[in-house]
């Protein structure tokens, strides 16, 4: 289900805006440009964040909303129409620096969680829905640093709550114990396999 907001965005071209420096009239082109930003329901904050900024720091024109109903995975999309000034460098939009995950992970941790990225992004292709939607960055990242190893330790973490550990737990737990022992993790944390070998001896 897709809910659209009246906004409207009118094709994309060069506006000339008068300005007016130290008493000479001068001409600076202006051009119309859109970002568009996807917002999850939940774990937004990030991208709530950027988009804040954006809004306060750039000249608005119009901003399209479109609301997609897919249950738990819900989410906004948003085109923002604004005009940029092409006579100038192009500034930064975000309001915090881009994390680098491979700065502050070990090789290690690093490795793991490039798995559960390329993870995502095959568990959001094949649902149509943003990798946002499914974890966070962070989340994946915290994942890893907290060496989660059951449902139980997924639900811990900030933004992940019961609807994903129980749509997206399995696989999460099969990259990150499988990293660490080989064995696949049940509900409480221990490996299947290992239980097994632990009570045939």
């Amino acid at each position: 289900m897709v809910c659209r907001s009246n906004a409207s965005i009118s094709p994309s071209e060069p506006t000339l805006v008068p300005t007016l420096p130290r008493g000479n009239v001068q001409e600076k082109v202006m051009t119309i440009q859109y970002r568009f930003f996807t917002i999850p329901l939940k774990a937004n904050h990030e991208v709530e964040t950027e988009l804040n900024h954006f809004l306060r720091s750039q000249r608005i024109l119009t901003v399209h909303r479109e609301f997609v109903s897919q249950g738990e995975n819900s989410f906004w999309t948003m085109a923002v129409e604004y005009l940029s000034d092409s006579t100038e460098k192009t500034k930064k939009t975000t309001g915090k620096k881009r994390i680098d995950y491979r700065e502050i992970l070990s090789p290690e941790d690093f490795a793991l969680f490039v798995k559960l990225r390329d993870w995502r992004k095959q568990a959001a292709e094949k649902e149509a829905v943003p990798v946002y939607t499914i974890f966070t960055n962070e989340q994946l990242a915290e994942m890893v640093k907290k060496k989660a190893k059951s449902k139980t330790e997924l639900k811990e973490i900030s933004g992940v709550g019961e609807a994903r550990v129980k749509n997206y737990g399995d696989g999460v737990l099969a990259i990150l114990t499988g990293a660490s022992t080989g064995y696949p993790a049940t509900d409480d944390g221990n490996e299947k396999n290992g239980q097994s070998l632990l009570q045939n001896r």
